[in-house]
């Protein structure tokens, strides 16, 4: 049964509660994104476990590896944090992953980013200006997202502003990204109560 217009739709995995966390799980997720870890204390003054860390709760193996290679992209990246987010956030709205736009909005104006930045991603061509290599990697996340490869013109206008490691680290976000805004949206994760949803411009088609 569909849900009525106006409606949310409950999740279908539920975020598991940080008190229905047993010790070893929470033991093995710690050390993993440096973000993370307070939210995994279990101290009493912990802030409130986020949605996406109460889903990965469901299978801590996989969550506790996830984290640990997620985490060289955020806490240990060789790519600058203001064009990683510009990628993500590329990949947030083409895929309509509501969770990862609005977290990842705060996350970009943190790293450089402002409101014209999330404006143009949205489709607002005259917003701003873009750098010759942040269109390279907009088009290179555009390219990966629709043909699963980046062409060689862009390949190589890439290869003239990054090194091999930062390289390699353009395609392992926009994958990594990508795989998120499946669980995301295959979940049904709903925002956490402190992510504003008219922080960013909204997604084509969500109800806000």
């Amino acid at each position: 049964m569909s849900a009525r217009p106006g409606m949310r739709r409950a999740p279908r995995l539920a975020p598991l509660a940080a008190h229905l966390w047993d010790r070893d799980a929470a033991a093995m997720l710690r050390g993993r994104v440096r973000s993370a870890d307070r939210f995994l204390s279990g101290g009493a003054d912990a802030p409130r476990l986020p949605n996406v860390l109460g889903v990965l709760g469901h299978h801590p193996r996989l969550a506790a590896a996830w984290l640990g290679y997620n985490g060289v992209l955020l806490d240990d990246p060789a790519l600058e944090p203001r064009l990683r987010e510009l990628l993500i956030l590329r990949v947030a709205w083409r895929t309509r992953s509501r969770y990862e736009w609005i977290q990842h909005a705060r996350m970009g104006r943190s790293a450089g980013l402002s409101d014209a930045h999330l404006a143009a991603l949205a489709g607002d061509e005259q917003a701003v200006e873009w750098t010759p290599l942040e269109r390279l990697l907009l088009d290179a996340a555009d390219q990966l997202l629709t043909a699963h490869r980046i062409d060689d013109i862009t390949w190589n206008g890439l290869a003239a502003h990054l090194d091999a490691r930062r390289l390699l680290e353009v395609l392992f976000v926009v994958g990594s990204y990508l795989c998120l805004a499946m669980v995301f949206g295959s979940t049904g994760l709903e925002l956490d109560p402190d992510m504003d949803p008219t922080s960013a411009p909204p997604l084509p088609g969500m109800e806000e």
